[in-house]
């Protein structure tokens, strides 16, 4: 079993001049349940190398049992720090693919067309695809095999417009995320705000929030399990 997982590489919130990037929990939490599957994992981002953290997620009060597992890591970490570049990468060599949330996806791979063309891939070849939190941005300009948007009919969930504002990034953010699958016609909906919410649709996966992270993961593992 060979995982890919994909991290973004955007490093700013908008115009704020605060950082931004992938949020922990949501790397580390599938990492660890994938490995402890026994899956070889490749890690990949737009530009390659160590992809931005959002420091928010490193602060004391975002630390679960397995990101304080990653921090004691050095295997892990030195992954992380030497990502691939989505570019050199092909859906072929994979049998799944998780992408970790964080803000930074709502810039760059919403519309990064290698990642696009790679879920779309995913896709054809009957492989199941995950998403956690803002990553289900990367699924929004992504097409399925009948040319509409993978999303259209389909059960998704993402992070809320509540969770948004309980951020205070609603006015910051480029979209809200929860609109936007709505408006591509996905059939969007959601659990209380912070609580682990995960939907199986067809060949995806996809979580609410940082919390949903784990139980994403784990549905995705599922999904291979029955291929």
């Amino acid at each position: 079993m060979k995982v890919l997982i994909v991290l973004t590489s955007h490093d700013q919130l908008g115009d704020t001049g605060k950082p931004t990037g992938f949020w922990l929990e949501e790397f580390a939490a599938p990492y660890y349940v994938f490995k402890d599957a026994g899956a070889e994992i490749v890690l990949a981002s737009p530009k390659g190398g160590q992809p931005p953290l959002d420091p928010k997620s490193d602060a004391p009060d975002a630390q679960t049992e397995l990101t304080q597992r990653f921090k004691n890591d050095a295997e892990a970490k030195a992954l992380l720090a030497n990502t691939h570049k989505l570019d050199d990468i092909s859906a072929e060599d994979f049998d799944t693919v998780f992408y970790p949330g964080g803000h930074g996806p709502l810039w760059d791979l919403t519309s990064n067309a290698t990642s696009i063309a790679l879920i779309e891939s995913f896709i054809k070849a009957r492989k199941p695809v995950g998403a956690v939190c803002h990553a289900p941005a990367a699924l929004v300009q992504v097409r399925g095999v009948d040319g509409e948007y993978l999303v259209k009919g389909t059960r998704v969930t993402g992070f809320t417009n509540t969770e948004e504002e309980g951020v205070e990034l609603t006015e910051v953010v480029p979209f809200l995320l929860e609109d936007k699958l709505k408006e591509i016609g996905g059939d969007y909906s959601k659990g209380p705000d912070w609580s682990s919410y995960v939907l199986v649709d067809g060949l995806l996966v996809t979580g609410q929030n940082p919390a949903s992270s784990e139980e994403a993961a784990r549905e995705l593992l599922k999904l291979l399990k029955t291929r």
